[in-house]
């Protein structure tokens, strides 16, 4: 072969795979979901990758809308549970996908001390506060900041909560980031920043059910595994006790994979009883990590999907969906019942503005808070069970006759 001919065949070369790698770049399409009472639009961003894979990001609430996943045989489903229009979710504030904050999960008795200062929430959950209060941040119309596309695809939205939003200190200014990368690795980067000492925690609260969102099927069926060797025990409020309680031995042990559904209706386990099933914080470790870490493992056997959870954040929040009464229509009308979605939420303890025993949720001014959530998708055929061959009959005179 003439040099000229290799140097041809080099460049042909470059140029197809150059070809393949865009064809196959992850994209980012912005267009407009609805509008709101005041008129003010509610824009969404699909990101999509080369391999059957998106996710729709809303404004409002910067909630994941829709996250479509492909089964082992290729089969594309929605597994996030959720709306088809953007009235499902003005009308009820379910948390399907948000994004939660100021402080996500409890609060007990709507109230904090800071430095010497008695700050009084808003109400939402009896005599608590959840997910931020009356009106949090998964009901708040983010500003969409930048969309990109290429190897990866990404959409990064903003919020500006003033000095006194729902009660809480300090002007803040929280950013998520949601990245789509070519390996099935959705992540979620949030980070906020105050010019007043405050507490912060912001966590998504995502409702997923591998085998999808309007298959009608248990997540009590799914496998679960937790690496976490600790949780915390709630009161009736479910607020924590402050107990750092041992799994072993327990129904709160996902230590090895396990049904989700083995051991959810044991009636002798007052924690169930109290949640009406799991609503607790699993405590992966005692402080934040510089990097994402394992925090948890979710499989469908039947289906073939496989979810890894990782993060920086301490804690892991588990949900099974136990007030989903059967009343709520959700996508393709859909009713969603009790059990039928599985929440897992990487983030600071429940109520540890008031219990420093459990850390701290402090955010000073020059200080920059930050979660990375990491949701990693995988498929694959369960194996079949392996069917021993049976051994040689014997017979004698004492063998009965069949």
């Amino acid at each position: 072969m003439s040099a000229t001919s290799a140097m041809r065949r080099t460049v042909a070369t470059i140029a197809l795979l150059t070809s393949a790698a865009v064809a196959h770049a992850a994209t980012a399409d912005r267009q407009t979901f609805g509008t709101l009472p005041d008129g003010r639009a509610v824009d969404a961003v699909t990101l999509s990758n080369g391999h059957g894979m998106h996710i729709r990001v809303l404004a409002l609430g910067a909630l994941i809308q829709s996250l479509v996943v492909p089964d082992a045989k290729g089969r594309a489903d929605d597994i996030v549970l959720g709306y088809d229009t953007l009235k499902g979710y003005l009308d009820r504030h379910n948390y399907f996908g948000v994004s939660v904050g100021r402080y996500a999960n409890r609060i007990a008795g709507a109230a904090f001390t800071l430095d010497g200062v008695r700050h009084t929430l808003t109400r939402n959950d009896g005599d608590n506060t959840l997910h931020g209060g009356v009106e949090g941040f998964g009901q708040r119309l983010w500003t969409i900041t930048k969309v990109s596309a290429g190897p990866s695809a990404s959409v990064t939205l903003t919020l500006h909560s003033p000095d006194g939003d729902q009660g809480f200190p300090g002007n803040l200014d929280a950013s998520v980031t949601y990245t789509l990368a070519e390996n099935d690795t959705l992540t979620l980067t949030y980070s906020a920043v105050t010019d007043r000492p405050t507490v912060v925690n912001l966590t998504n609260h995502a409702y997923f059910n591998l085998a999808g969102a309007t298959s009608g099927k248990s997540v009590l069926d799914e496998w679960l595994t937790i690496p976490a060797q600790r949780y915390n025990p709630i009161d009736k409020g479910l607020i924590p006790t402050g107990e750092l309680r041992d799994v072993a031995g327990t129904a709160f042990d996902f230590t090895r994979p396990s049904r989700i559904g083995a051991r959810i209706r044991e009636g002798h386990e007052p924690q169930l009883v109290l949640a009406h099933g799991y609503d607790h914080n699993w405590i992966v470790a005692m402080a934040p990590a510089a990097a994402p870490r394992p925090m948890a493992r979710v499989e469908d056997r039947a289906s073939g999907r496989v979810l890894d959870v990782s993060g920086t954040a301490q804690g892991l929040q588990v949900y099974t969906g136990n007030f989903l009464d059967g009343t709520i229509a959700g996508k393709g009308g859909t009713l969603y019942r009790q059990g039928e979605a599985l929440c897992l939420e990487p983030q600071t303890f429940p109520d540890t503005p008031n219990q420093p025993a459990l850390g701290s949720a402090r955010l000073d001014p020059g200080a920059v808070y930050t979660n990375t959530i990491v949701y990693r998708f995988s498929a694959r055929l369960a194996k079949p069970a392996r069917t021993a061959r049976a051994a040689p009959r014997k017979t004698d005179a004492t063998s009965p006759r069949q």
